[in-house]
C-alpha cells in the first residue's frame, strides 16, 4: 500500500526558525511549501482578532520592556488555570500594533530569538490577506487552518468569537469556500455556533491527551466527557456529524508508557477513519525537548533527536494532517 500523505500545516508558520506568528514566519513556511498555515486567534478590548497563542503576551511580545504598559500586567484565570501577565483584552488593537513579536523559547531556538523585536504583532486579517497573496503568486491552493482561542472565557468578557470570526472571514473573502478553510478548537461548542451561521470549512475538534474542554466543564461539571473519553469509540460516535475530524495531542497516537517509551501507534486513528472523521496531530517537532525519551539523543533539549523515528509511527498511523514547527523537515518526511 502506498504511504498517507497527510496535509503539512505550518503551526503558527515556521516557529521553529522564526518568532512564533509573525510576518516573516509565515512567509518562510509559505516559501518552504506548507499546504496550508495554522493561525490562534484571541480577541483585543475593541473586538480585534489578534494572532497570538495565548491572550497572555509577556512571552511572545516586548510588551514586558514597555514602560507605558507596565500598570497593565496582572493576573488572571483563563481556563481555570491562573497567569500573571499582560493580556491582550487589556490593550486595543492600536496599542497592541506597537508591540514587537519575540520568540517563546528563546533557549532552546536561539536562531529563531535573534529576530526578536523586528516584527509587528498581526491581525487574523493580515494572515487571511497574506495567504490569500501567497496563494495567487505560487498558483496553487493554501489553506488556513483557524484555531479559536479560550472562546468561553471571552464570552464572559461579552465577546461572541464565533460572530467575530464569521464577520472577519466574510471581509476577507474567505466565508465562500474558494480557499481551503479549516476551523478547530479546544471548545466543541464554539465549532458549533460558528458551524451554524453557515461557514463553509472543515470543523476540527482539537483534543488533549488530559483534562476536559472548559466550555463543557464550565457547563457540566465533572460530568463532561474528558478528552481521553471524547477519543475512545463511543465518544467519537457522538461526533459524527456535529465536526468532520479531530486533531489530536501526538501523545494520543504515540502512546508513550511511564518511561516514555512510545508503544503506539493507539487505535484513535483508525477508530475515527471507521466513522468517517478527519485526524489531525500536533505537533512534529524534531527536538529532544519535545521528543518521546526513546527519541532523545544527545547534545541537550535544543538538539535534534531521532525525530524521524518519532514521526514514523505517526506517519504510518495513516493520520490525515501533521502540524510542523519546521515546515522543510516536515515536507521531506512525510512527503519524501
Amino acid at each position: 500500500m502506498p504511504r498517507p500523505r497527510p496535509l503539512v500545516i505550518g503551526h503558527r508558520g515556521a516557529p521553529g526558525y522564526r518568532p512564533e506568528h509573525s510576518r516573516s514566519s509565515y512567509d518562510l513556511a509559505v516559501a518552504m511549501g506548507v499546504d496550508a498555515v495554522e493561525p490562534d486567534v484571541v480577541v483585543s478590548r475593541d473586538g480585534v482578532l489578534v494572532v497570538r497563542h495565548e491572550n497572555e503576551i509577556g512571552s511572545t511580545t516586548d510588551v514586558s520592556t514597555r514602560p507605558e504598559f507596565a500598570d497593565r500586567r496582572t493576573t488572571k484565570t483563563i481556563d481555570g488555570a491562573e497567569l500573571t501577565g499582560w493580556f491582550t483584552e487589556d490593550f486595543t488593537w492600536d496599542e497592541l500594533a506597537t508591540l514587537r513579536c519575540r520568540e517563546r523559547l528563546p533557549q532552546l531556538r536561539p536562531t529563531s530569538a535573534s529576530f526578536d523585536d523586528e516584527q509587528p504583532v498581526l491581525r487574523l486579517r493580515d494572515v487571511l490577506d497574506l495567504i490569500r497573496g501567497a496563494s495567487l503568486e505560487q498558483g496553487r491552493e493554501i489553506g488556513v487552518v483557524l484555531e479559536i482561542k479560550h472562546a468561553t472565557y471571552f464570552a464572559g468578557l461579552g465577546f461572541d468569537i464565533s460572530a467575530l470570526v464569521a464577520e472577519e472571514l466574510a471581509d476577507a473573502g474567505w466565508s465562500r469556500g474558494e480557499l481551503p478553510l479549516v476551523v478547530e478548537s479546544f471548545e466543541s461548542t464554539v465549532l458549533a455556533r460558528l458551524k451554524a451561521r453557515g461557514i463553509p470549512a472543515t470543523y476540527i475538534y482539537l483534543l488533549e491527551a488530559a483534562g476536559r474542554p472548559f466550555d463543557l466543564l464550565s457547563a457540566h461539571g465533572k460530568a463532561a466527557l474528558t478528552y481521553r473519553q471524547t477519543a475512545a469509540p463511543a465518544g467519537l460516535d457522538a461526533l459524527v456529524g456535529a465536526v468532520d475530524g479531530i486533531s489530536v495531542d501526538k501523545r494520543m497516537i504515540l502512546s508513550p508508557d511511564r518511561l516514555g517509551r512510545a508503544t503506539g501507534p493507539s487505535p484513535v486513528v483508525a477508530d475515527a477513519h471507521a466513522r468517517g472523521l478527519r485526524v489531525f496531530t500536533w505537533t512534529c517537532r524534531p527536538e529532544n525537548a519535545f521528543l518521546v525519551a526513546q527519541f532523545r539523543t544527545k547534545g541537550g533539549a535544543g538538539a535534534f533527536g531521532d525525530y524521524e523515528s518519532e514521526w514514523s509511527i505517526i506517519r504510518d498511523a495513516g493520520v490525515d494532517g501533521v502540524f510542523v514547527d519546521q515546515p522543510d523537515l516536515g515536507l521531506a518526511f512525510f512527503r519524501g
